[in-house]
C-alpha cells in the first residue's frame, strides 16, 4: 500500500481516542494563544479511554501552533510510542505525566508550563499568597514538590506523586505550575486561575503592604469555586465555549 492510500489516523482509532485527541490538540492551542507555551519544552497529556493505561503527548519539537489531533504521540507507561511514530517525546514530559497517570486513575488531563510569574512565584519561599480571589479559589488544593533539576529520574516519579497527593494543582518549585483534571476544561480552568493569580502576586508584589486573608476565608473561596469546577453540566457547556474559541482562531487542530 503506498502512502497515499495509507488510513490517516482518525481511522486507526477508537471513535473516544479520537475526541480525545481533539480535545487535546485544543488545549495546545488554547496555551499557545495564552502565551503560556514555551516553545515546545512544556507539556499537556490526556489519557487514552480505556484498559490499556496510554496517554497522549505533544510531538517534542513541534510548536503548540503546529499540535493537531493526528500528531499527537500515544505513549504507555513505560515510555514505548504506539504505534512507531515519526515524533518523539519530551523525556521530562513523559517522567512526569507517566507518574501521575500511573498513582492518579481519576486524572485524565494534567498540564505543566513554565510561565514567567507561574516560575516567578514558584520561586518564592512563601509560594501562593492569599492576596487574590483567584488565588483563594486554589489554593486549598495547590501542593508543592522541590526542585530537584530537569525531571529524568526515575526515582523522582514516587516524590512527586507523594507531593501531589489527592490534590488536583502544584508548584514545582523554581520550576514551573501543574494542573490535572478528570474532564479537559477542569484541567485548563485550574491553571486558568493558578496562573492568573501567579501573574497578580508578581505584580502585586510591586505596590504597597498585601492584605493577606486567613484560612477560613481561603476555605470558603475555594469551596464556592469547586463546586462550579464539579459541575457536569457547566463543565461540557464550558468546553464547548472553549473549543469553539479554538476554532476560531487556530482552526485546523481537529485534523
Amino acid at each position: 500500500m503506498d502512502d497515499q492510500a495509507k488510513p490517516g489516523v482518525k481511522e486507526q482509532v477508537t471513535a473516544e481516542e479520537w475526541k480525545a485527541r481533539c480535545d487535546l490538540a485544543a488545549l495546545y492551542r488554547l496555551v499557545h494563544m495564552h502565551g503560556w507555551d514555551d516553545l515546545f519544552f512544556t507539556h499537556i497529556s490526556m489519557r487514552v479511554p480505556g484498559p490499556d493505561h496510554h496517554f497522549l503527548l505533544n510531538p517534542f519539537g513541534l510548536l503548540y501552533e503546529d499540535v493537531t489531533a493526528s500528531n499527537l504521540v500515544k505513549v504507555d507507561l513505560d515510555g514505548n510510542v504506539l504505534p512507531p511514530s515519526s515524533y518523539g517525546i519530551n523525556p521530562a514530559g513523559f517522567t512526569i505525566h507517566s507518574a501521575i497517570h500511573a498513582a492518579r486513575e481519576d486524572v485524565n488531563v494534567a498540564m505543566h508550563l513554565h510561565t514567567d510569574c507561574g516560575v516567578a512565584v514558584a520561586a518564592q519561599k512563601a509560594g501562593l499568597l492569599p492576596i487574590s480571589q483567584l488565588a483563594m479559589n486554589i489554593m486549598s488544593d495547590v501542593a508543592y514538590h522541590d526542585y530537584e533539576g530537569l525531571a529524568l529520574v526515575e526515582e523522582e516519579k514516587a516524590r512527586l506523586v507523594a507531593d501531589l497527593g489527592m490534590k488536583n494543582t502544584m508548584i514545582l518549585r523554581n520550576h514551573g505550575t501543574l494542573s490535572t483534571g478528570s474532564h479537559p476544561f477542569q484541567a485548563y480552568l485550574r491553571m486558568y486561575f493558578l496562573e492568573r493569580a501567579c501573574k497578580i502576586q508578581t505584580m502585586a508584589q510591586g505596590g504597597g503592604e498585601l492584605i493577606h486573608w486567613d484560612k477560613s476565608m481561603q476555605d470558603k473561596v475555594f469551596k464556592q469555586g469547586e463546586e462550579g469546577v464539579l459541575n457536569e453540566f457547566f463543565l461540557e457547556i464550558a468546553w464547548a465555549a472553549l473549543r469553539s474559541r479554538v476554532d476560531r482562531e487556530s482552526p485546523g487542530y481537529a485534523q
